[in-house]
């Protein structure tokens, strides 16, 4: 098979198991996905899709490793940054807080991370730097102040 044809095939898959996957078919997505890995392994968003996948049926360990392969292929995949940061939210919230960080640095305008960055950050008790996330994510959208806890508020309107 042609590179061009193994390139077709695996989109082709790929667009597959997205749709099953919407379609909450998930065990169909995840064939899919490792067929795409067959013809290709460093397919990214295969590896984050099976990775979304495990998260989601509680297979956490899988997960983050199919997360981290994704990063070892893309250091700069926001999606994987962020699911695996996610995942680690509870069991491992620096490891957390690093990946959120990496991926506010990829895309500085997402506003979504900023927050949960924020709000882990003031869970850790580390105010000035939830504070600063508060406040990047106010700048870009200052609809979200009310997402803002109530003791940030004051320090993100300035």
């Amino acid at each position: 098979m042609s590179a061009t044809q193994t390139n077709k095939e695996a989109e082709a898959l790929m667009q597959s198991a997205l749709q099953r996957q919407m379609h909450q078919d998930t065990v169909g997505a995840a064939q899919d996905y490792r067929r795409v890995l067959e013809l290709d392994p460093r397919s990214t968003r295969a590896w984050y899709g099976l990775g979304v996948i495990d998260q989601q049926t509680g297979r956490t360990t899988n997960a983050r490793a199919e997360f981290e392969r994704a990063l070892e292929i893309d250091p700069h995949f926001i999606s994987a940054l962020y699911s695996e940061a996610t995942l680690l939210r509870s069991s491992d919230p620096e490891r957390a807080i690093e990946l959120m960080k990496r991926a506010v640095t990829e895309e500085p305008k997402t506003t979504a991370i900023r927050l949960q960055l924020g709000l882990l950050l003031a869970e850790k008790g580390r105010k000035s730097e939830a504070e600063e996330a508060f406040r990047g994510a106010v700048a870009v959208d200052p609809k979200l102040v009310a997402q803002v806890p109530e003791e940030y508020r004051d320090a993100v309107s300035r």
